[in-house]
């Protein structure tokens, strides 16, 4: 008993002890301003967006584009449909944008399609664009995004990522522990990471490259199954910055499935481990030299996961080993209870400070967004058996996630001070 009681007091202090710093970023965006913007220059742009059966939402993505308030002749829309069989690429093309169609069953994944798609780029418009936009199929962006993105690009930056919202947040409490935790992800990592000089990170959707980037690695060489984490990784340890755009805000649908969730996160897990594979020893070496970022991305990608699956892997096998020797169940559940307590604890308050903080930008009623600060953490503390899974699952692959939540379904609801569009 006394040997769990110590192994999980250790976790809870290694917990602690790699994410602290993190509580440091809070209250950066509160205190430190950004600096002003350069004057912003046109830049001509393409939109990238890999669909996979996406008929339901490609052309509320398209319209938002073409309804922003940037030069819309200064933006292409260029849709890669992806191993389709419905009419995705038909209705993209209705919509107004350049649609390419791939169909290869043994390369799967969102980047085998960027790179299947910028290579059509490459031979079609020989001369590229400026920069180029990222974004799935089920986003929708508010109307200044480009604008506001633009902004950035033209004081300097070459990479830039956004400010992620959802537009299912209040479906139920899978769908809020995502969208929460994507909240906190763009107002207290990445806002204050900017803030402070250092490197942000690309989170899955809603970024923003320059043709030099392009130029630099080729048409999206990255393809382990967290493809956005690789892409972050790989400029950080090359000792690139990436910038994160606060005011450019874009909504994207949660699952509300848990076993869809299970299953993509069970990818992501498995990417992680990838990520850290192939990058590890750059990072650790980048940190050992006082590369900030490199040791901010280490703690991001593997901490958690290493912790999380040698927390229950020992907690379970001690458990049935007191068990099986006479001792209570009870007493022998009672250490791995009170490290689940502190770890609720800990992601109980970065929910509350992200809910409050966020307010006005989490569009559900606000009996939904009390609830949802509660079951943050209980969303969260499903990573430890995913963990667990992932480490084990050998046969990890990118499967889509089916969206279904279009604009007119949203605009349909009753109450409709809560759209965030």
């Amino acid at each position: 008993m006394e040997v769990l009681k110590t192994i999980n007091f250790i976790i809870l202090i290694l917990f602690t002890v790699s994410y602290a710093y993190q509580f440091v970023y809070i209250p950066v965006p509160w205190l430190k301003k950004a600096k002003p913007h350069k004057q912003a220059v046109p830049h001509r742009f393409a939109v990238l967006i890999c669909a996979r059966n996406e008929s339901s939402v490609i052309a509320d993505l398209i319209e938002s584009i073409q309804n922003q308030t940037y030069d819309a002749s200064l933006v292409h829309i260029f849709v890669l449909a992806d191993n389709c069989t419905d009419n995705t690429a038909q209705i993209a093309r209705d919509a107004g944008a350049t649609v390419y169609e791939r169909f290869n069953k043994e390369k799967v994944g969102k980047g085998y399609a960027l790179q299947t798609l910028l290579r059509y780029l490459g031979q079609d418009y020989p001369d590229g664009f400026d920069g180029y936009f990222v974004f799935d199929a089920d986003n929708i962006l508010s109307p200044d995004y480009i604008e506001r993105m633009n902004e950035t690009f033209s004081d300097g930056h070459q990479i830039i990522t956004s400010y992620r919202n959802s537009k299912n947040y209040g479906d139920n409490w899978i769908s809020a522990g995502y969208a929460l935790w994507f909240l906190r992800e763009s107002r207290y990592l990445n806002h204050p990471r900017f803030l402070l000089n250092t490197s942000c990170a690309v989170s899955g959707t809603g970024f923003f490259f320059s043709h030099a980037v392009l130029q630099e690695i080729g048409p999206w060489p990255f393809h382990l199954l967290t493809e956005d984490i690789e892409f972050s990784i790989y400029h950080v340890t090359q000792g690139h910055k990436i910038a994160f755009c606060p005011d450019a805000v874009l909504y994207d649908e949660q699952p509300t499935s848990f076993r869809q969730s299970w299953r993509q996160r069970t990818r992501w897990a498995k990417g992680y481990m990838q990520v850290f594979a192939c990058y590890g020893k750059d990072l650790v070496k980048g940190a050992l030299k006082g590369n900030f970022s490199c040791f901010d991305m280490s703690m991001s990608i593997m901490p958690a996961f290493f912790l999380s699956a040698i927390s229950i892997i020992c907690n379970v096998a001690l458990t049935v080993m007191i068990t099986l020797a006479g001792g209570s169940l009870v007493e022998a559940l009672e250490p791995a209870l009170g490290l689940l307590m502190g770890i609720y604890n800990f992601v109980f308050v970065v929910g509350i400070i992200t809910t409050i903080t966020e307010w006005k930008q989490i569009h559900t009623s606000t009996a939904k967004k009390i609830l949802y600060i509660f079951t943050f953490p209980l969303f969260m503390a499903t990573y430890i058996p995913i963990s667990v899974a992932a480490l084990f699952q050998r046969n990890v692959q990118w499967k889509p996630i089916e969206h279904r939540v279009s604009a007119a379904q949203l605009r349909e609801r009753k109450n409709k001070d809560l759209l965030p569009f």
